[in-house]
């Protein structure tokens, strides 16, 4: 059964106990984002402070090897001095450089033998200079090395051509005149002209690393700590793990989140998990990355989250008191206000039950001062009959056709008035794209009825280029209601003189009888053939051309230039000049046409030219016969020849036969002579 309540009833139940959770949630929410923000702001404390101490461990290593960096560039100088004299001047300067700085705990170099001294010609071999202190005094030592072959460890000091870093290591006791101490190498070698020359080095001990890490301690039981590249513990509280990998310091750690990789890569990461009694830390790391070393170092910062989160269970606390007072007197207040609310709203109810049954009318609006929003809801009530009495005269103007009856909104939000003003440019929108689309469509028919025209010139006189210029121009400038145009056709009969004649001009709905001969690249005609685009203008030269009718001339008012293409290439070109200026679908559709045209004239050229092709084959065809009668008339009258001379030939030799019978006969005769005698 549905239980019926008072206003006011209603407002001390459902109000209070709806405020009542809806407290408790937000001050849940506030508490716990309350809580979040500040572990949230321990970490980015915990984390700035980590980047912050990479930077001055960073600032500290720079400042060295700067200054070694500088040193190493001083003695580019070698070369002006012999090896000897170097050598000395070089051992002066290290003296002096080490004597200097405290801070350093060695200091040596190398210098290539094969650099410094002209004889050597081995490829390694160096002079070496070492530095140190014993009770606070400068000792030194000078000596060839490498003279059969470099080390694995200098051969890699000498591929690095960039001041670097190493990675740090106990010094080796020599003679046993120097302490073990952890420290690290910084180097800088001498390059000339790409060629390693020598290396300057100092070896500092890693002793203010580990005052530095040790005054770290941002939070309750926090600690900082150093690794190398490679993973060597370099400043630690605890000193028995300096010079351990962190790899076996925290083996499930550089297991889970790749520790040694994200130090090598010079990464910044952040992980939280359980030390070795069960408390939970959160560790930061930041990179130390040193000059142009590409082997960057890490400090990392440890804090266990039952310190970072101390302060915010307390806060947590204090709100939690808080939220609870408040609640309280939230329930209280509402309970008072409650019977101050119900009377107006009653009146506001029985109004808007009027309004439910659609009924608006100037009588409906109701006066209530209370002096509170209920006095203002009533206000806003009457200002919204009054809206909607003025809403239904515009919607019954508008039914009656009427769109431009003025109507303001009752404010930036009045989304019927918006939807009414909406509906009403709606109506004018449609008219409009309506009256949009009858233009575009009769733009369209136009456009299909001159192709569709011109389809028909263009099938005609295809056998008559002039005749067929003549159509085409004479036809378009009547269509285009322009005043003048031509039709120019490329001539390249002449390789030597290719450029295009006026074939055809029409002005005035008469033919003009013109010639005009255009070089390809000569004004506007040549340079629409050249660029085989459309050039329209509408700002012409006063010289350029001349509209003449009978009542006068004058300069037209726009140009029109359409390239006629088959395909790329340019076999002439349409000219068309007018007083007006012409749409963009008339020159969308004259270049639709330049297109058919275009065509047209290859076919038309092509034809003109079988047809000289076919005349001049006859024409060939007939000489030809009439020589092969003459040959053959030749050929009869030279067999005639020769068979006259074969007659003569075997005459003359029957001639000659008879001679020879008669001059044996003749002799013969004298020999018979001669016996007798």
């Amino acid at each position: 059964m549905k239980l019926k309540l008072k206003i006011q009833q209603k407002i001390q139940l459902f109000i209070i106990s709806a405020s009542i959770i809806i407290f408790v949630a937000a001050i849940g929410y506030i508490s716990f984002n309350a809580r979040k923000m500040a572990y949230n702001d321990a970490i980015e404390v915990t984390d700035h402070l980590v980047s912050e101490a990479a930077k001055d461990i960073k600032t500290n290593l720079n400042l060295e090897l700067a200054g070694l960096s500088s040193l190493a560039d001083a003695f580019k100088i070698y070369k002006d001095y012999s090896k000897d004299e170097w050598q000395e001047k070089v051992h002066k300067m290290y003296y002096n450089v080490f004597a200097e700085n405290e801070n350093v705990y060695a200091l040596w170099s190398s210098w290539e033998l094969n650099m410094i001294d002209p004889d050597w010609d081995r490829p390694t071999g160096r002079v070496s200079h070492t530095f140190w202190r014993e009770n606070g005094i400068v000792k030194d030592q000078t000596e060839l090395r490498s003279l059969d072959g470099d080390s694995p460890l200098y051969a890699k000091t000498k591929a690095t051509l960039v001041p670097s870093i190493d990675e740090p290591y106990f010094d080796v006791v020599t003679d046993g005149t120097r302490e073990s101490l952890l420290m690290v190498s910084l180097k800088a070698p001498v390059i000339d002209k790409g060629k390693f020359v020598a290396v300057i080095a100092f070896d500092i001990t890693l002793t203010q690393f580990q005052e530095l890490v040790e005054q770290i301690k941002p939070f309750e039981g926090s600690y900082a700590y150093i690794i190398s590249n490679k993973g060597l513990i370099v400043g630690h509280p605890d000193k028995d793990l300096l010079n351990k990998n962190i790899v076996d310091i925290l083996p499930e750690d550089s297991k889970v989140y790749n520790i040694a990789r994200n130090i090598e890569k010079g990464e910044v990461f952040s992980y939280t998990s359980k030390d070795e009694n069960g408390v939970k830390n959160y560790v930061t790391y930041a990179p130390i990355l040193v000059g142009e070393n590409n082997t960057p170092w890490s400090i990392a910062l440890s804090v266990p989250e039952r310190t970072i989160m101390a302060e915010a269970i307390r806060n947590f606390r204090v709100s939690l008191f808080v939220g609870v007072i408040g609640i309280l007197l939230m329930a209280l207040v509402i309970a008072l206000i409650g019977k101050n609310i119900t009377n107006p709203i009653t009146k506001i109810t029985d109004l808007l039950n009027k309004i439910a049954k659609g009924h608006i009318g100037e009588e409906m609006k109701i006066k209530i001062e209370s002096g509170d929003e209920i006095e203002e809801m009533a206000k806003a009530l009457n200002q919204s009959v009054e809206g909607l009495n003025q809403k239904a005269e515009f919607a019954n103007s508008i039914g009656q056709g009427n769109l431009d009856e003025k109507f303001d909104l009752l404010s930036d939000e009045d989304v019927l008035g918006k939807s009414l003003l909406d509906m009403r440019a709606n109506l004018v929108k449609a008219e409009e794209d309506d009256n949009k689309r009858k233009d575009e469509d009769e733009k369209r028919r136009w456009a299909n009825e001159g192709l569709t025209k011109f389809a028909d010139i263009l099938r005609q006189n295809n056998d008559n280029l002039e005749m067929l210029s003549t159509e085409i121009i004479m036809n378009l400038v009547n269509y285009l209601n322009a005043n003048q145009g031509g039709v120019f056709i490329l001539n390249d009969e002449n390789k030597e003189n290719i450029h295009f004649n006026l074939l055809s001009a029409f002005a005035y709905n008469r033919r003009k009888y013109m010639q005009k001969h255009i070089k390809i690249g000569e004004g506007l005609i040549g340079t629409c053939a050249i660029e085989k685009k459309t050039v329209y203008m509408t700002d012409l030269p006063q010289d350029y051309m001349e509209i003449t009718s009978g009542l006068g001339g004058a300069s037209p008012g726009s140009l029109l230039i359409v390239p006629l293409k088959l395909e790329d290439e340019v076999l002439g070109v349409l000219e068309i000049a007018s007083f007006n200026a012409f749409d963009k679908h008339e020159i969308e559709f004259v270049e639709k046409l330049a297109e058919s045209i275009g065509s047209t004239l290859s076919s038309v050229r092509i034809s003109i030219r079988t047809n000289e092709l076919l005349e001049r084959s006859q024409q060939q065809a007939e000489e030809m016969a009439a020589q092969d009668e003459e040959m053959r008339q030749n050929m009869e009258e030279l067999q005639a020849t020769q068979e006259e001379m074969r007659r003569k030939e075997d005459h003359l030799k029957n001639v000659i036969n008879e001679m020879q019978v008669q001059e044996e006969n003749l002799k013969q005769t004298i020999e018979k002579y001669k016996t007798k005698s």
